[in-house]
């Protein structure tokens, strides 16, 4: 019996991310005239990346973050925001070979 509302939840729950999705593919056709305005804007201005998070600038600008930022306070402190443990390292620092070494 347990297993039959179990079922149930999980079939609603998927029907219900279906139908956000659908419904978000409908908002993208409609605003597709204001997101091209808005991209040429950002490109004409030449703005940076979206600010996710106001904690630490490294969190702040990912794109925009040198390899020892994070470790300024201290070499082997230990991460006390909580953005830094989710956001991963931008593409550019996650090799070895793209790290410019003096």
């Amino acid at each position: 019996m347990k297993y039959k509302i179990f079922i149930g939840l999980i079939l609603s729950e998927i029907l219900l991310i279906l139908a956000l999705y659908v419904f978000s593919q409908m908002l993208i056709e409609r605003r597709s005239i204001e997101i091209t305005a808005k991209k040429i804007l950002v490109r004409e201005l030449m703005l940076t990346d979206l600010s996710i998070w106001t904690e630490a600038r490294y969190t702040r600008h990912p794109s925009q973050a040198d390899l020892f930022t994070p470790f300024q306070d201290f070499p082997s402190s230990v991460e006390h925001f909580p953005a830094g443990s989710i956001i991963a390292p931008p593409e550019n620092i996650k090799t070895w070979k793209s790290i410019k070494r003096y």
